[in-house]
């Protein structure tokens, strides 16, 4: 008797548990980050990443959509990366999307440069 107890209250827990499983595979498997970094580059997931860390804030989580405060950057070269990141500053003969002057320097992000060049490339 014990045991029919046992089971019948065991049971509805185990259909729970495997359909809270199933919900979190098919959310996870079907995520859009998931399918934007599969078969991306180590360098591609590293820029991503510092993208993700550093620029959002101002700029949308889609380089190629204007942000808040930021304009689109995909496709911004290593250059203009390094004088906007690094000085606040432009390369040589580059026109600015906006004639704002908010964006700030992040000389930490020197190293980052390269990684984040290749994921804005797209």
């Amino acid at each position: 008797m014990i045991a029919v107890e046992f089971a019948e209250s065991f049971m509805p827990r185990i259909g729970r548990l495997l359909a809270a499983a199933f919900l979190v595979t098919v959310v996870v498997g079907c995520s859009k980050e998931t399918d934007q970094s599969s078969g991306k580059s180590p360098e591609w997931q590293r820029g991503r990443a510092a993208y993700l860390a550093n620029c959002v804030a101002c700029h949308s989580n889609d380089p190629s959509k204007d942000g808040s405060i930021g304009p689109a950057i995909a496709g911004s070269s290593k250059e203009l990366l390094e004088a906007r990141v690094l000085s606040t500053s432009y390369p040589p003969n580059y026109k600015p999307k906006r004639p704002t002057k908010v964006m700030p320097q992040f000389p930490f992000l020197k190293e980052e440069i390269p990684y984040l060049a290749a994921y804005l490339a797209k």
